[in-house]
Formats: C-alpha cells, sequence, structure tokens
C-alpha cells in the first residue's frame, strides 16, 4: 500500500492530467445534450494526453466515463438519455498514466432549474470530502475518516450510501484498503506514501441501493437523489496532499 517516491510523482502527473480532463467534460453539461456525449467528448481528451482510460472494458464496463443521474449514484453508463434541466449528474472517470492510476468524481446540477435541496445535498457532499481531508495524516486510524463522513451527513439530514467505498489505488484502479463511508472497526494506521481514493456518498432518501435498471451502476431503492464526490489523496511526512483537483 506504500508508493515509492518516484510512484507519487508519475501519480501526481497522472492527477493533474486527470483533473484538466474531467473538469472540461464538467464545463460540456447543459440540457439537451446525452450522456454518451460526455463520454465521447471524454474520450476524446484521453486520446489526446496519450493516457489510458482505467474504467473502459473493466468488467465489462464499455466506456470511459461513468455517468449517473439522478436516483443514480455511480457507474452510470452513458446512452441516449437526454439531460433535462432538473436533473443532476455524477461524473465518474479514472485514467492510467504512465502504469498507474487516478480516479474522481464529482456531482453537478445541469442547470439553475434543479431543485433547492438537490443542490444542498451536492453542496453538503463536496464539503464531506473537503472536511474529511484533515482526518488524513500518518497515525490516524482509517476507520476515523468513515466515522466522520457518517456523522457530518447524518448532521445535516441526508442518507449515507453505505454499501459503497473508496479504495487505495495505483498499479490497479481498486487496491487495499476499502475506505468505508461509515463507522466501522479497522485497525490499519495511515502512513506516509499511501494513497487513498476518498468518495463520500448521500441520497435525500433512506440510502439504500440497488443495482441500476440501466445495466452496471447502482441507484437507490426509493428513487431519491444521490451525490457522490471523490478525490485521490497522498498520505503525506504531516498531512495529505489532494492530487486530483477538487472541482
Amino acid at each position: 500500500m506504500i508508493k515509492t517516491f518516484k510512484e507519487i510523482e508519475i501519480m501526481q502527473e497522472g492527477g493533474k492530467i486527470l483533473s484538466f480532463i474531467l473538469q472540461k467534460v464538467a464545463l460540456q453539461v447543459k440540457p439537451g445534450i446525452t450522456t454518451n456525449y460526455l463520454n465521447d467528448f471524454a474520450e476524446k481528451l484521453i486520446e489526446e494526453k496519450k493516457v489510458i482510460p482505467s474504467f473502459k472494458n473493466y468488467k465489462g464496463f464499455p466506456a470511459a466515463l461513468c455517468t449517473s443521474l439522478n436516483e443514480e449514484i455511480v457507474h452510470g453508463l452513458p446512452s441516449k438519455r437526454i439531460l433535462k434541466e432538473t436533473d443532476i449528474i455524477s461524473l465518474d472517470l479514472g485514467i492510467c498514466f504512465q502504469g498507474y492510476h487516478t480516479d474522481m468524481a464529482i456531482t453537478l446540477p445541469v442547470s439553475n432549474k434543479v431543485d433547492p435541496e438537490a443542490l444542498r445535498l451536492i453542496r453538503i457532499v463536496r464539503k464531506t470530502l473537503k472536511l474529511s481531508l484533515k482526518k488524513i495524516y500518518p497515525g490516524n486510524h482509517l476507520h476515523e475518516i468513515g466515522k466522520f463522513i457518517e456523522k457530518y451527513i447524518s448532521s445535516q439530514g441526508f442518507a449515507v450510501i453505505k454499501e459503497l467505498c473508496g479504495h487505495g489505488i495505483g498499479k490497479q484502479v481498486h487496491e487495499d484498503p476499502c475506505v468505508l463511508n461509515f463507522k466501522e472497526s479497522s485497525s490499519i494506521i495511515l502512513k506516509s506514501g499511501m494513497v487513498l481514493c476518498l468518495e463520500p456518498m448521500a441520497s435525500l432518501g433512506r440510502g439504500e441501493i440497488r443495482k441500476s435498471k440501466y445495466g452496471y451502476g447502482f441507484e437507490t431503492i426509493d428513487n431519491s437523489l444521490s451525490a457522490h464526490f471523490e478525490a485521490t489523496v497522498l498520505v503525506t511526512d504531516k498531512s495529505c496532499k489532494v492530487l486530483t483537483k477538487l472541482l
């Protein structure tokens, strides 16, 4: 789980490339376009940057970009679905640069006509990710991250998605350890050189999930709106460093 100085340098550069690509994709989000269009746009940028999409063909997933709409939480499959003014969308993208993966996700409104409570959900989950970074430093226990995420999201009146989690990352897009979004009894202690993906997820409803009717993703059972943010984070000698820019 501990990365070398050279591996960290590569992942830092990969994180910059990923952040650039996802920011460009996010700027394309507007009513009337399809999620296929967003994936095609992402794949074009990935090709231009001469990197490899982490998710394409991973366990059979046929696209580079995960596009999860409204009640969908993660791993939404791009399609001919057209974005509407009232939609919210999660964009989740990973790339492999010189043999090492980075991964990030954001949720954003399709227009300014999105319901205010949906906007608050997005703000709170993004803030949860930002605040949870304070829990990442050498010597702290991994479970303190999940404990904080659960407590903060619940205090804001939203439900934590407990059946999905963050993860380690490096030569594989998903590595140990699992980074849960709730309190548990992990004995893992954070050490300098670990690289983790934190990804808090929450919904307006109960937080229970099922496989999406569109195939690969997961959605809320009660069809309540959900939000998801993710960053690739390095544990440093004293605290942490975000390798993928928080958008």
